[in-house]
């Protein structure tokens, strides 16, 4: 893989409550640095790809405990800058049983949030082959959201492709009043690949559809520079138990990866960034739709084998889970 993909959005620290106790049931909480934008290079960087971060830090031990962790794994943190400012953070409870996991956020007027432009992305765009931005990013603030669009309308300038996730905060849209559909429209009609489901496309052309098939044919009729529609389909056995499935939608067709049982998931969160990862990973190598998405699949399930945000397997280990099913003892 020559080329590099440039994520752009904002890092935060995740604060977590021990297994089977709700938040702060006992003074313990473990942290681990993620964001939805940072989990994608992490991932791409770890597999064997290049990978930059464009974001903006606080000017604290906080935001340079983020950086650092970015350099761990081999991101380019070249357009990383720092401000002053807060490091947003979010809060979860893990699911037991019938209990759900639950997500607190705080993020509000955080360094990125508050200071965040374009420029910094811009300048990173050299030699990239895309730009990954996601629907959380318009959601923090309407300062994020017009660095937004002006990195993607930069991007398609230079020629290189955009990468939209669609990453729905429906907590965040609330808090301000607005549901969010009009910017997020506006950056997929500007998308190359879309991480998007039937239920993302309804909510940006404002109509409902009867599936997933109807959504993409839709998504395709009204954004023409939208070549790919990527998403993954969870059916819930249990708190800790899945079958992931994935399919992979093109102006002329679909394709579809066998889904997986998933037992004793460890932690599901970062899973639909893994899933990203890997599959822009494998279109950036120049493989074939089919062979990128279930790679992807399989990138995304070892996710959930591992507590943190971001998928740390490498391209080997995931072509091992792909031919051995992960069962078996490796010496």
């Amino acid at each position: 893989m020559s080329g590099k993909l440039v994520c752009f959005g904002e890092m935060l620290v995740r604060l977590t409550a021990p297994h089977g106790e709700m938040l702060l049931q006992t003074p313990q909480l473990s942290a681990h640095i993620g964001g939805a934008e940072a989990n994608v290079a992490i991932c791409i960087a770890r597999l064997g790809g290049k990978a930059a971060m464009a974001t903006v830090l606080p000017d604290n031990p906080l935001g340079r405990a983020a950086r650092d962790e970015l350099r761990r794994h081999g991101v380019d943190v070249g357009a990383v800058s720092f401000a002053t400012g807060r490091m947003g953070l979010y809060f979860l409870t893990p699911g037991a049983v019938t209990r759900p996991s639950e997500i607190l956020y705080d993020r509000a007027s955080s360094a990125f949030a508050e200071t965040v432009d374009a420029g910094l992305c811009i300048a990173a765009l050299e030699e990239a082959d895309y730009l990954h931005v996601s629907g959380i990013s318009p959601a923090v603030s309407a300062k994020a959201g017009v660095a937004s669009l002006e990195a993607v309308n930069a991007a398609v300038e230079r020629g290189v492709a955009v990468s939209f996730d669609g990453n729905y905060r429906s907590s965040l849209w609330a808090a301000r009043g607005e549901t969010g559909a009009p910017i997020l429209r506006r950056l997929l009609s500007i998308a190359t690949i879309a991480f998007v489901d039937e239920r993302d496309i309804a909510l940006v052309l404002g109509e409902r559809f009867a599936d997933r098939d109807a959504a993409c044919a839709a998504a395709f009729s009204a954004f023409p520079k939208l070549q790919r529609i990527a998403s993954t389909t969870r059916t819930t056995r249990a708190v800790d138990a899945f079958s992931l499935g994935a399919t992979l939608h093109a102006c002329d067709g679909v394709v579809s990866s066998q889904p997986l049982e998933l037992a004793n998931v460890v932690d599901r969160i970062g899973g639909g960034d893994a899933f990203a990862g890997g599959l822009l990973f494998g279109l950036m190598c120049g493989w074939d739709d089919s062979d990128a998405l279930d790679f992807a699949l399989h990138t995304s399930a070892a996710k959930h084998g591992q507590i943190g945000d971001a998928s740390h397997a490498s391209e080997a280990q995931i072509r091992a889970l792909m031919t051995s099913g992960g069962k078996d003892v490796r010496r």
